[in-house]
């Protein structure tokens, strides 16, 4: 029996940027594009053109740039929106357009105050106008499992009439279960006219924990892609992990009707830790797949039947996800070879400017540290390389503190070529360095939140800072690592401004919506 594919479609860039605090820069998206391509999806969601100017470049830029899948931007049923999707798709391989409208109850009298009828009339026009700019068109029924059945029989109907190749049923608000979702979709398989010559997809929220549950029973009632995140990243509680539907799909094909992705699933944990390195939000430890403590067995009678045979506790194997076995890697005597291939597992392909720049960075870090963790390494990238476009840049930055004398920060900030300097009192060290700096660049952010950990174990380990700020409805989370936690303080504050920066030169501080 022939085993079919399913589609995966990656909206890591579009969906999962609308989580709190993980909106991208362009290179940040370009960076991790790239290792999704190499994770072997088979489309891309690039962002939503539209939205603002640093949409549709990053749209525009990730579709030249990423070859392989198809590249799709997502748009309203507004002409507009489809000639912006239009115009920064015209250069990829193989563009997408992702258009959509809801079609529940609530959302066309409350949201678009529309009616059935003109709904319809919408869908047939938008479907028609993006099929005049591209083969491959996408429609989404926003809001599809809150929507009469009968009507998104018509709704997807008159999109197929209109030429869409792809119809998505997505759970906008997380509303749906298995059981209900599988239902429906081999409700609009059965009765929607010209079924046979569209895919079926599914695009399912977090928000009761079944976005991967419900999937996967429409996997099993004939979907034929599935859209996701990876980490699971997304609007409210998420979207469904990407790792988590493939490992699945991989492990229990003969109940989910023999079906199979096109995935590498050895890049599935560099691609993990990349998107955390990127938007500096951490993995949960128990988090499927990916977790620290996913491959952890702490019980005894678990530990002594791994053991004896791995298989007694382990439906999968670290290494059928690449993640790496040895988490001890580099020290003071490693060599460029020994550092780029390292790099390399953990989903940094880098340039050879910026190969130099880490490296040199390294070296500097084993001088302090006796060994070098993946942690360091993916700190280390996070710091240095990601950051090409960044207005602002800390200098040199003293503090005096104690319990006799009141906490002082004197800080040195870069605005392009311009030396900046100033000397700020606070409750504490932080506090100081974060006046000094928010006086420097005077900026109206508000802080939401400060987090600090060490990147590994030991007296030696650097910290990790991460800070969430706030700017009109754009919040933005800025990550910083040093062994000195005030100086790691003060990069993860001037990386959240730098993030604030580029998306108010994009006009993008009210973050995009979408299905």
């Amino acid at each position: 029996m022939s085993s079919e594919k399913i589609r995966i479609f990656d909206t890591t860039l579009r969906d999962g940027e609308q989580s709190p605090g993980c909106s991208m820069t362009l290179d940040e998206k370009v960076t991790l594009a790239r290792q999704i391509e190499k994770l072997g999806v088979d489309i891309i969601e690039a962002g939503f053109p539209a939205a603002s100017d640093g949409d549709f470049e990053s749209v525009r830029t990730v579709a030249e740039k990423i070859r392989r899948p198809s590249i799709a931007g997502l748009c309203r049923t507004r002409p507009g929106d489809l000639e912006a999707a239009a115009k920064a798709l015209e250069v990829a391989a193989k563009p997408r357009i992702h258009t959509f409208i809801a079609t529940s109850d609530i959302h066309m009298e409350y949201k678009l105050r529309m009616t059935r009828e003109r709904v319809l009339e919408e869908v047939d026009r938008a479907v028609r106008q993006a099929c005049g700019y591209v083969e491959d068109v996408e429609f989404s029924a926003e809001d599809a499992t809150r929507s009469d059945w009968d009507f998104l029989v018509e709704v997807f109907s008159t999109a197929v009439a209109a030429g869409a190749s792809t119809l998505n049923v997505p759970d906008t608000v997380g509303y749906t279960t298995p059981a209900e979702y599988g239902k429906l979709i081999t409700h609009l398989r059965e009765n929607v006219e010209g079924a046979d010559k569209a895919i079926f997809s599914v695009h399912c929220h977090n928000d009761l924990g079944l976005a991967v549950a419900n999937s996967l029973a429409a996997v099993n009632a004939g979907a034929r892609q599935v859209e996701c995140t990876v980490n699971g990243i997304g609007e409210r509680a998420g979207n469904a992990a990407v790792e988590e539907v493939v490992m699945a799909i991989k492990t229990r094909s003969e109940v989910l009707g023999n079906v199979h992705t096109d995935v590498n699933t050895e890049e599935i944990y560099p691609s993990s830790r990349l998107l955390s390195t990127v938007v500096g939000v951490p993995v949960q430890p128990n988090k499927a797949i990916v977790g620290e403590n996913a491959f952890a067995h702490e019980a005894g009678i678990h530990q002594d039947g791994v053991l004896k045979k791995a298989i007694t506790y382990e439906i999968m194997t670290p290494q059928s996800i690449g993640r790496p076995s040895n988490e001890l890697v580099l020290g003071k005597h490693s060599g460029r070879h020994a550092f780029q291939d390292r790099l390399k597992e953990l989903g940094f392909q880098l340039e050879k400017k910026e190969l130099e720049q880490a490296f040199a960075r390294f070296k500097t870090l084993a001088d302090k540290k006796k060994v070098i963790y993946n942690g360091d390494l993916e700190a280390i990238v996070s710091d240095e390389i990601l950051r090409t476009d960044d207005r602002f840049k800390l200098g040199n930055l003293v503090i005096i503190s104690g319990t006799f004398a009141t906490a002082t920060a004197t800080v040195e900030l870069f605005d392009g070529e311009q030396r900046l300097k100033t000397s700020c009192s606070g409750d504490g060290p932080v506090d100081a360095v974060f006046k000094a700096i928010k006086e420097l660049t005077q900026t109206e952010s508000k802080l939401l939140a400060y987090e600090v950990k060490a990147v590994t174990e030991g007296m030696d380990a650097q910290g990790d800072v991460s800070v969430k700020l706030l700017q009109g409805e754009r919040s933005v989370i800025g990550q910083g690592a040093h062994t000195d936690i005030i100086v790691a303080s003060g990069k993860a504050y001037v990386r959240a401004l730098n993030k604030l920066e580029w998306h108010k030169k994009k006009h993008s501080l009210i973050e995009p919506k979408g299905i």
